[in-house]
């Protein structure tokens, strides 16, 4: 997939455990774990932008393209 979820890295940055942003944005653990995956086909705009308040980034510090080399 050539879109990288890169929420595990800011987690370690703003020291902060998966359990708490998920509680923090208001989803469960199951799905923000689907999400750092790479496994969810779609993202909430409300969803990124509670992400990215929590963690104080952008969202370009939480996603990022790779072209897929095919």
């Amino acid at each position: 997939m050539p879109i990288i979820i890169n929420v595990d890295v800011m987690l370690a940055k703003r020291k902060m455990r998966s359990i708490e942003l998920a509680e923090r944005i208001g989803i469960t653990t199951t799905n923000l774990s689907i999400l750092k995956t790479g496994k969810a086909k779609a993202v909430r705009f409300s969803t990124l932008e509670a992400i990215c308040e929590v963690l104080q980034c952008q969202p370009g510090d939480i996603m990022e393209f790779v072209k897929d080399e095919k």
